[in-house]
């Protein structure tokens, strides 16, 4: 544990240490994962915040590769893209990539074990954002029968976490079911 150095702010706990320590030094397969889900956020996050940009107006045209199919002016200026709360839907996007972010950073490695519920939860959430994405990919395809490619990439980070979640979420199932018989 390290030394307090006093002054004003927020005091620490042998536990939040420990959380500290394993998450930037521990290793093991399953922070190797939980890691892979931390990188496949922030890039969906860097990919909706360029959304978010262009559907806040900040950005007048949002760049895209030169191939057929792709037209994210077109989807992302359409009024399904503010139908939830009457936002854009990248910010909402955004926001549910925070609360992942916050899941995978939540616990030591031995999280699966002690709380059993955070890896599921985790596991449920990323299920969810997956299901998400390809539904959004699907409405793209039918609708507007254009792509856009920074929300490809979202919904493609989404997808490639669905089997990091996986084997954390079998430990901690176990966990939960030997606790209980």
């Amino acid at each position: 544990m390290r030394s307090s150095s006093g002054g004003v702010g927020r005091d620490s706990s042998a536990a939040a240490e420990a959380v500290s320590d394993d998450l930037r030094r521990g290793a093991g397969p399953l922070l190797d994962r939980r890691r892979r889900v931390v990188a496949l956020s922030l890039g969906a996050m860097g990919a909706l915040g360029v959304v978010a940009a262009y559907q806040n107006g900040l950005l007048r045209h949002l760049p895209e590769p030169p191939l057929p199919g792709l037209g994210a002016d077109d989807v992302d200026a359409s009024g399904e893209a503010y139908q939830y709360l009457k936002t854009p839907d990248a910010a909402l996007g955004l926001a549910s990539q925070a609360v992942t972010l916050v899941l995978a950073g939540m616990g030591t490695r031995r999280r699966a074990s002690e709380r059993p519920w955070v890896p599921l939860a985790m596991a449920a959430k990323v299920v969810l954002d997956a299901a998400g994405g390809a539904y959004l990919t699907v409405e793209q395809a039918t609708k507007h029968r254009r792509f856009c490619s920074w929300c490809l990439a979202a919904a493609v980070a989404n997808v490639a976490a669905v089997p990091q979640v996986l084997p954390e979420a079998r430990a901690a199932w176990r966990a939960l079911v030997g606790r209980g018989g």
